[in-house]
């Protein structure tokens, strides 16, 4: 089975074909997204050099463009100082499925 190594949004992911994944959000993202891998790996063998790879590609398809993820709560509090504050945040994904990985 081929497996590759994409970086999307600044984080490194290890994928595979038909795997769907979520990942930060992707702006300006058509029907597909292509990813130009850091490694790829086949079986025994692996690719690992730059010249190699800059003529390969990942192929992934948008199954949502815009999801919200899971709120992240903040809280600071004092005791005895009628400090207290609490922030939330929801931070915007994509969701995308590898359609093709070509070497």
């Amino acid at each position: 089975m081929k497996k590759a190594v994409i970086v999307s949004g600044g984080v490194q992911y290890l994928v595979s074909e038909g795997e769907e994944l979520t990942v930060n959000h992707i702006p300006d993202a058509k029907k597909s997204v292509d990813f130009t891998p850091v490694m790829i790996v086949d079986g025994k063998s692996s690719v690992v050099d730059a010249k190699k790879l800059s003529s390969a590609k990942v192929t992934a398809k948008v199954v949502e463009d815009t999801l919200q993820g899971d709120k992240v709560v903040a809280i600071r509090y004092k005791a005895k100082k009628r400090v207290n504050t609490k922030r939330g945040h929801r931070q915007t994904l994509s969701k995308i499925k590898i359609e093709k990985i070509a070497a």
